[in-house]
């Protein structure tokens, strides 16, 4: 009897498991994956790798937000560099990137210049203020990817990808590197890590060759985030953030990190 009992139990879970996957399936069919692109430029060449990821997101089906986070330099300063004052002129009306779009995608791509082989700080407090999403457990699963420029080949590229990456790591969200899945790889600097450009002292943007490496980046984004969010709406993935830190006064505990 409780050999048989048992039995019926594991084919109730294997049936209740065998739906969840079937709705997950149904889902990714109906519902196009959410795409946030988010990213800081000074002169633009990260903005226009951002445009390309975007581009590429969208022929995969994906509703993209592409948005770029609020500048913290004084306006003075900006407007003495003429590569900075015309991007900053050209994107002004354009709407800054807010937590509640990291928390409306399934996946997301961060892009950002390298600063001494690390993120600009301009991305790097956006991601700092994110820690009420991750407290909450918002972050969890979500599928991320990064990509970058700098003035030079050696400047920091694969490092400040992987500072990135560190973020992504405690959020729990699932890292998508770029790989060697398309050929073009090769031809747009080869970085495995994720789309990244040199850039030259004239200003004059990201060739083809980059971009559709970009694009690439973002068709892959969309194609995973696709089935990661239809996952999560079937209720396949349902993580929750490990609870720790001192009691509360109501007896439960804060989700902290010292």
């Amino acid at each position: 009897m409780r050999r048989a009992a048992a039995g019926l139990r594991l084919a109730f879970v294997t049936i209740q498991r065998g739906e969840q996957v079937f709705e997950a399936r149904q889902a990714s069919r109906e519902r196009p994956a959410r795409v946030a692109v988010i990213y800081y430029s000074a002169r633009g060449n990260t903005h226009a790798l951002a445009r390309a990821v975007a581009e590429g997101a969208e022929r995969e089906g994906a509703e993209v937000r592409l948005r770029h986070v609020a500048e913290l330099n004084q306006e003075m300063v900006i407007s003495v560099n003429q590569h900075w004052g015309l991007h900053r002129s050209e994107i002004e009306h354009l709407p800054d990137a807010s937590l509640e779009d990291v928390e409306w995608a399934d996946g997301i791509a961060f892009g950002s210049p390298t600063r001494f082989g690390n993120v600009a700080a301009q991305l790097k407090l956006f991601l700092d203020l994110a820690g009420e999403l991750w407290e909450r457990g918002e972050l969890i699963d979500k599928v991320a990817t990064a990509f970058t420029s700098s003035q030079t080949e050696h400047g920091g590229q694969e490092s400040s990808i992987l500072a990135l990456n560190n973020t992504f790591y405690h959020w729990g969200a699932i890292v998508l590197p770029l790989g060697y899945t398309v050929h073009e790889v090769f031809n747009g600097g080869g970085n495995p890590y994720g789309t990244s450009f040199t850039s030259d002292p004239h200003g004059s943007g990201p060739d083809e060759e980059t971009l559709t490496v970009a694009r690439a980046q973002g068709t892959r984004l969309a194609r995973v985030a696709r089935v990661i969010g239809s996952a999560r709406d079937a209720g396949l993935l349902t993580g929750r953030p490990v609870v720790s830190g001192p009691a509360t006064s109501n007896g439960e505990r804060a989700a902290r990190e010292y």
